[in-house]
């Protein structure tokens, strides 16, 4: 793709992406993996100007028959929310790690509807561990999971096991098309 002289290409965005969010050193993944490098999704999410350009580029991948968007929590609720406001679809949120113990109780928080089509928004995806889990709870609430959307691609298993699972699987960019690979 073509960049943009205004900051809003494609290339432009993938530069300000590792400047803003990867870091060098020794860094233990979610998946157990040890890494040289460290792509801080919370830099990516909690500057507006780049969370606003992340959802416009993720908009253009979002499938049109989408009645409902899912983020994991923490670190995914920030682009669904956004893509929410984005595309007037409606979100909800999951919890990939444990339901809350109060309240409800629930693993996905927020109005779901049987049958719904869902797009599963996910910051970085290493193994598609935290995200097939987050998958299955859609599903068990009822969802159709139609995509997970990712913003960037460890490229170590998850397209694969997305694949395994039948999920469709799309992300913005590559660690390979970062330049930040190990």
């Amino acid at each position: 793709m073509t960049s943009e002289s205004d900051g809003t290409g494609r290339d432009d965005l993938a530069r300000d992406l590792v400047d803003a969010a990867v870091m060098r050193g020794t860094f233990r993944l979610r998946s157990g993996q040890t890494s040289n490098y460290y792509i801080d999704k919370y830099r990516l999410t909690t500057d507006p100007r780049l969370l606003a350009r992340i959802t416009e580029r993720l908009a253009t991948v979002l499938p049109e028959n989408v009645d409902r968007l899912a983020g994991t929590a923490l670190g995914a609720v920030p682009l669904a929310t956004a893509l929410s406001l984005r595309t007037g679809i409606p979100a909800v949120f999951v919890r990939v790690d444990a339901a809350k113990d109060h309240g409800t109780s629930k693993a996905v928080e927020g109005a779901l509807n049987a049958g719904e089509r869902v797009a599963l928004v996910e910051d970085v995806v290493t193994t598609g561990g935290a995200s097939v889990t987050a998958v299955e709870l859609l599903q068990e609430a009822g969802a159709e999971v139609a995509v997970v959307l990712a913003v960037v691609d460890r490229e170590q298993g998850g397209r694969e096991r997305f694949a395994e699972t039948g999920i469709q699987f799309a992300a913005l960019f590559s660690v390979t098309e970062l330049g930040i690979g190990e």
